[in-house]
């Protein structure tokens, strides 16, 4: 990620290091490389999802895009995304302007660290970003990234054994889908 966050463009440090081949691999490699995630962050992800960020007011409580809150504006289904782990990390962080998705981190649009954006960028360009009501550490956010990369993106329909391992036990919801 650059200095402006804009994910998949290399900054500085990137661009020397590609070019000294060794050096990226000696230097940046081990950091490049996300950790798997332990079943403890994968639970707190889990409970950031459905309590403190309460992303399934919008996305549903499996991520299908079922929305919980028929105030809430209607979430994406997770369940079908193709977003690797950066960008799921940025789309958290900066939100989608215009778009209903907040941001959740509260430093989002104060500087240029979204998309090299400010909120009077947005405001000039007529987009509007929806108050997320709560803002969330990096390692909050690294942790929900964890559960949805583990649990949810790319995952497909739900099914009874899918519902099981999502919630890590069975729950009287799974009892919706047939064995």
């Amino acid at each position: 990620m650059s200095r402006n966050g804009i994910p998949g463009r290399p900054g500085w440090l990137l661009t020397i290091a590609a070019a000294s081949g060794l050096v990226l691999t000696v230097i940046v490699g081990p950091a490049l490389q996300a950790q798997e995630p332990t079943e403890a962050n994968i639970a707190s992800g889990r409970r950031l999802y459905h309590q403190k960020a309460d992303c399934q007011a919008c996305h549903g409580w499996s991520g299908n895009g079922d929305k919980l809150d028929s105030q809430a504006p209607d979430g994406a289904n997770l369940r079908v995304s193709t977003l690797d782990r950066e960008q799921l990390i940025f789309v958290i962080k900066c939100g989608l302007p215009g778009r209903e998705m907040p941001a959740f981190d509260r430093m989002s649009y104060k500087d240029d660290r979204c998309l090299g954006r400010t909120q009077a960028d947005l405001d000039r360009m007529g987009l509007e970003l929806p108050d997320a009501g709560v803002s969330l550490q990096n390692r909050e956010i690294e942790r929900l990234a964890d559960f949805l990369m583990t649990k949810v993106i790319g995952k497909g329909e739900m099914d009874r054994a899918t519902c099981i391992d999502f919630w890590g036990e069975e729950v009287d919801v799974c009892g919706e889908f047939q064995p």
